[in-house]
Order: C-alpha cells, then structure tokens, then sequence
C-alpha cells in the first residue's frame, strides 16, 4: 500500500511541484537515461571515491548505465524511510525520536529504511517546550543534531551553545551533554548516530556550526557541465558541516546540499561499500532511483545500493530551492 500510494502521488498536483515542472523535470533528465539495453554493461565507472565519501565524475559520459532493466526496481521503496511511519521512542530521557533509517542491508533492506550499515540511524527527534534531556554520555555512539525548529541550548564540557534552525551540533563519545528547550514551541532536529569502534579516541569537547554562517563549497575541479555557483554534480550547492577531522568514526562526511529550482543533480551510482545518505529537510522535490520516481518530503530519506550501476539523482521541480541533509560512510566494504 505505502509503495503503491507513493506512485499514485506522482500524478497528483502538489503545492510546490506543479504539473507543468514536474513534465519539464522529465524532460530535463530524459537524455541522461537513455533506453537501458543501448548503454554498455556495468562495468566499474571510472570515479574517484574519497575517504570522506561522495564521488567525483568528469561528465556523464563517466556513468556505466545497466543492461538490462533492473529486477528489484520494484522494491525501490524498501530503500526509503519516513519518521512519519516509525513508532516514538525515547532517548536520554525526554527526547522522542521517530526512526528515519535504521540499520540493515545495503542491497537487501529487511524493512524499510533498514539499510546503513556503517551510521547506527537516522531519526527524527522532538523535544516538548520548556522540557530537558537527562544529563548523559553517549557510550561507543556519536550524535550529529541538525536543528530544524524552534529554540533551546546544549550544554556540554563547560560549554552551552544556543539552538535554532540550521545550527549542527556534533557530541562525540564519553562527553557529558543536557539538552533544553528554551521556547514555546517544540524544538525538533534531525539526529544522525554513528557507532565507534574498539580503540577509537573521540574528540574531548562539542562541535558546533550555524550553516547559515557557512560558505558554499569550492569545486576542486568543477565538471563543465556543473552550473555556475554550485559545488558539483551539476547542481549540488554544499555547505560543510562535520568530516572526519572534527572526530567522526565511521561517518566520512555531514553536508548541507542546496538544489535550486528547476535543476537536478548529476545522475550516477556508488562504489561498493559507500554509504551516501540523501534526507530531505526542506521543500518538496523528486527523488530519481534507478528508473523510477519518488515524491520526496521533508523527513523522508534513501539511499541506493552501491553496486556500481544503480543510479540516482535528485530533482527539483518546483519554484523554490530545496534542502537535503547529507552524510556518508566509506568504512564498510562488502
């Protein structure tokens, strides 16, 4: 039923994705797909993969399309998560959080939304007005807090940082943190947790950045085909947040990426054993997997299997940019 009414919504109007952008989307990335028996088989694409995740491409010609039509398009569903159809829970005392993605398979999620392997979930959180967490330490776990509303602090080692929309908060493990909700209004994020292996040393204090004070990233070396002002993949404006030089263990990389209206990223697929985590945080846009199309709203995510010849992209075809929460993990080998 889930899978059957997200298709259903692909033919329905919505109020930032109107009928006329959405056809001019399919026309936009119609030639980047062309019919799967005449392209090559899939081979290796040549792809730059570094250790902080993401890929790097020349230009389309670089992508290595499938054969043949893909067997499992049909369970594309099962790589998607929506907080809206998982169950609260509570963490460090009163924060109530709604999984997003959990652990799982990357080729063969056992649920939806079960699929990282190397991030323990993604998760919706919700903290009530005037409310507090628990003082706690996170054990063998790091938290990413990506605040999407409303106001409150953090404190931890000596330091309390104010929270609103847009600021990350990176609490590696063994350190001592409490979270408040200083308003009146519920004060939700977005929560990324990554486990930390034997022998791990965290860093010693809190990581915080307002993205809103964070420039656009710089291409190394910008495709041809990448528009003016965006960082790569065509159309992917970035904002950096955390890598592993803050102190993350198993996560290579935690980006903002911006997609202007009506543009779409590069369509590619992902080397074995890269985990790459597209959450929707706002706007509504379409999410390109393999041959089909998703309706994605804010609080949904995927992710692709990384096998070399699945593709994705992201589309924005509606009037105003959109907003995806990103992150990755290369540390997993299959």
């Amino acid at each position: 039923m889930r899978a059957s009414c997200r298709r259903t919504s692909l033919l329905i109007s919505r109020k930032s994705i109107s009928r006329n952008s959405f056809f001019a989307a399919i026309a936009l990335f119609g030639f980047a797909a062309a019919p799967l028996s005449a392209q090559a088989p899939p081979t290796k694409p040549p792809v730059s993969t570094p250790s902080a995740g993401g890929n790097s491409f020349d230009g389309p010609g670089d992508v290595r399309y499938q054969q043949d039509r893909d067997i499992q398009e049909r369970r594309i569903d099962m790589f998607i998560g929506d907080w809206r159809d998982s169950l609260p829970r509570h963490a460090y005392g009163s924060l109530v959080l709604r999984d997003i993605l959990t652990r799982g398979d990357n080729y063969a999620p056992p649920q939806p939304g079960a699929i990282l392997q190397a991030a323990n979930y993604l998760a919706y959180g919700r903290l009530v007005p005037r409310d507090s967490t628990i003082p706690v330490k996170l054990d063998h776990e790091q938290n990413v807090f990506y605040i999407d509303g409303g106001t409150g602090e953090i404190s931890a080692g000596g330091k309390t940082i104010a929270l609103h929309k847009d600021v990350a908060v990176f609490i590696p493990a063994n350190l001592e943190f409490v979270m408040k909700n200083t308003g009146d209004e519920d004060l939700t994020m977005y929560v990324v947790s990554e486990p930390t292996p034997d022998g791990f040393k965290p860093r010693a204090d809190m990581l915080t950045v307002d993205e809103r004070q964070v420039g656009v990233r710089t291409p190394m070396a910008a495709s041809p085909y990448t528009i003016p002002g965006a960082s790569g993949h065509w159309a992917h404006i970035v904002r950096d947040l955390f890598s592993r030089t803050d102190g993350l263990a198993t996560i290579g990389d935690v980006i903002t990426v911006t997609i202007n209206p009506m543009t779409m990223g590069e369509p590619h697929p992902h080397n074995p054993g890269q985990e790459e985590i597209w959450a929707a945080i706002d706007g509504d846009s379409l999410a390109f997997l393999g041959t089909e199309l998703r309706v994605q709203h804010p609080g949904m995510a995927y992710m692709i299997r990384p096998d070399r010849s699945m593709t994705h992209s992201n589309i924005n075809a509606g009037d105003s940019p959109v907003k995806f929460l990103w992150f990755s993990g290369s540390s997993i080998k299959r």
